[in-house]
């Protein structure tokens, strides 16, 4: 699918610790969905600008969505103290009701590794978001070879999976350290239907040399799954 022009939107959203730094991607003016994309681990150089969070909302604003990218709270301009998860969910919901303030429109979720993790637990339990897509999925978010990583202990739990009912799409690298494929298919395995996981052979974590494979993974997933 070509890319679409898409006019860019510099704004502030209102979150629980202050304000939050944002960018939306304009879509169609006969859009069907808005679509919001959550950006990996702030504390590890994660932000709205990551590769892979951009060509997730291209992927997403070529259908004509709009799609809102935001700086989760202390990170760029965003306000705030870094919540290791918990407040940060909080974030995500400030921003999936920014969307549907702005366009009342069926909402789609994306986020990338800690943006997956911590996102996910705002957007299944809210019927306005009809699809969920999680990128690098973190389950196994430390690797016994990162030692730099070792004084920032991370863990995440994805037990809610087990109800949540939307259709979910789940991609990651087959060579993702964080996400090794016997844990991501039993995590896979326990989340309710409907649900997809594609591995994308020989990509990282971060879907180096594979970013235009992960667009069209996220396309053709969208074509599927969303209402004609």
């Amino acid at each position: 699918m070509p890319d679409q022009p898409s006019t860019i939107r510099s704004l502030f959203l209102h979150g629980p610790a202050g304000r939050l730094e944002a960018l939306l991607n304009a879509g169609a003016p006969h859009a069907t969905h808005a679509a919001v994309v959550c950006h990996p681990h702030p504390l590890f150089g994660g932000t709205l600008h990551n590769k892979v969070v951009f060509h997730t909302m291209k992927a997403l604003n070529n259908f004509g969505f709009p799609v809102l990218r935001f700086n989760f709270r202390a990170t760029g301009l965003s306000q705030g103290e870094h919540d290791h998860g918990r407040g940060e969910v909080h974030d995500v919901r400030a921003a999936l009701d920014w969307l549907d303030a702005e366009f009342h429109l069926p909402l789609i979720f994306a986020g990338f590794s800690f943006g997956a993790a911590v996102g996910l637990r705002a957007a299944c339990p809210d019927s306005r978001v009809k699809a969920a897509i999680s990128l690098g999925t973190p389950v196994a978010p430390v690797t016994s070879d990162a030692s730099d990583q070792a004084e920032l202990p991370r863990s995440y739990t994805f037990d809610f999976l087990h109800a949540c009912t939307k259709p979910k799409l789940f991609i990651s690298g087959s060579r993702d350290p964080f996400g090794p494929r016997p844990k991501l298919e039993a995590l896979v395995a326990s989340a309710a239907d409907p649900k997809r996981l594609v591995l994308i052979e020989s990509a990282d974590h971060f879907f180096a040399g594979h970013l235009h494979e992960l667009r069209e993974t996220i396309e053709a997933w969208l074509k599927e799954t969303l209402p004609r």
